[in-house]
């Protein structure tokens, strides 16, 4: 199930790229911005979870839908109370995003590790099957 929010993520950018909309204006550019930031760290979280077989798509689904629209709240909020919480979200899911790009990077690395020694001890173990099947010289 880890092709769900890989597949989800090319489908949006496809989407956006073949609909040509107009400029949005600035305070709507930044709900937005807020929307995609909360979605993409979503995004990040499935593929992880995928990784570390622990991904459910109820839980992603969900995720998706409540992360952008509290996302998308607490800069509307910000914006009604004159803070501009915009920065905060900004600065939360942006961690967020990199904790869990660290992670997926880490894992695939340790799985690129792991899989290069079992190809060096497949190896080991074929040289002292070949050594070990030569016949002993006779004194």
């Amino acid at each position: 199930m880890i092709l769900l929010p890989i597949i989800a993520l090319i489908l949006g950018a496809a989407i956006a790229l073949a609909i040509k909309l107009p400029a949005i204006p600035g305070v709507y550019g930044q709900y937005l911005a807020v929307a995609c930031l909360a979605g993409f760290d979503t995004i990040c979280g499935g593929i992880r979870a995928g990784l570390e077989d622990k991904f459910r798509t109820e839980v992603f689904i969900t995720g998706f839908v409540s992360n952008v629209l509290i996302a998308f709240f607490i800069a509307w909020l910000g914006d009604q109370i004159y803070i501009n919480l915009f920065l905060a979200i900004a600065l939360v899911l942006g961690a967020r995003i990199f904790t869990n790009l660290s992670l997926i990077r880490r894992y695939g690395l340790t799985k690129w590790q792991d899989a290069r020694a079992r190809k060096r001890l497949q190896a080991q173990a074929q040289n002292q099957a070949v050594i070990a099947s030569q016949p002993e010289p006779n004194p």
